[in-house]
């Protein structure tokens, strides 16, 4: 777990005269839950969206070694397919599925980069078994589906191309509490087969119970970060996410 699979130094991110994400530094582990809290509209989103190649951005390091050549390779500028290619991939945030396809054919996109047609078939299935609810309705159009059955399917989507770097980008947002209960034993069982995921969220409790590695963020820089349990011992956290 100790191998680095991202590294950030000094990412900045403007939108016109604003300064949404200043001076952020992070890394990520092979293997660990990487979770980056804050309040809406901090910044995490452009964080994640500039890892993905989606938001433009400027950063002294932003490197990524895939397990397969273990060679760190600079991220910085290239476009999002470079980066699925690589083996980074993201379900963003409102889910964004496709609404007149079908479940099937959302998943099967997921996978467009690919052409082992054995193993597509292959994470169909192991998707299937993560979320049988979305087997049941493997036929139904993605507009039928309910709001956690859609973001079901939009982590599903984002497993499809098989990535080393799962990001999730507030899986959790406008869900049930039964739904998020559900949602985040399923990012555990995930990393728990390997997968090392970067997890954005507004639900700090949630997101810190389950994350090895945290980091804070406020309008923009990183003001605090440790291990999952440390920051949910924090009183500072405590006080400004977790009620007191």
């Amino acid at each position: 777990m100790s191998e680095n699979m991202l590294k950030i130094e000094k990412l900045n991110v403007n939108y016109g005269a604003i300064h949404a994400v200043r001076d952020v530094s992070m890394s990520i582990n092979r293997g660990e839950i990487v979770t980056l809290i804050g309040a809406n509209g901090a910044g995490k989103s452009s964080v994640i969206r500039s890892i993905m190649g989606l938001t433009k951005c400027h950063a002294e390091e932003m490197t990524f070694t895939s397990p397969k050549d273990n060679k760190p390779v600079s991220i910085l500028g290239k476009p999002a397919e470079t980066h699925v290619k690589l083996g980074i991939s993201i379900s963003p945030e409102g889910r964004r599925i496709l609404p007149q396809l079908t479940v099937e054919e959302n998943l099967t996109l997921g996978a467009y980069i690919r052409e082992d047609v054995k193993g597509i078939s292959e994470d169909m299935e192991y998707v299937y078994s993560l979320f049988p609810r979305l087997k049941e309705r493997h036929k139904q159009k993605g507009s039928t589906l309910s709001g956690g059955e859609q973001q079901m399917l939009a982590v599903g989507r984002a497993l499809m191309s098989r990535p080393d770097l799962l990001m999730l980008d507030e899986p959790s947002l406008g869900l049930a509490p039964i739904l998020v209960d559900e949602v985040f034993e399923i990012i555990r069982e995930i990393n728990s087969q390997g997968k090392t995921i970067l997890l954005v969220e507004q639900n700090a409790f949630a997101a810190l119970k389950v994350a090895h590695k945290a980091y804070v963020l406020e309008v923009g820089h990183i003001s605090l970060s440790g291990t999952g349990a440390e920051l949910l011992n924090n009183p500072k956290v405590r006080a400004a996410y977790l009620g007191g």
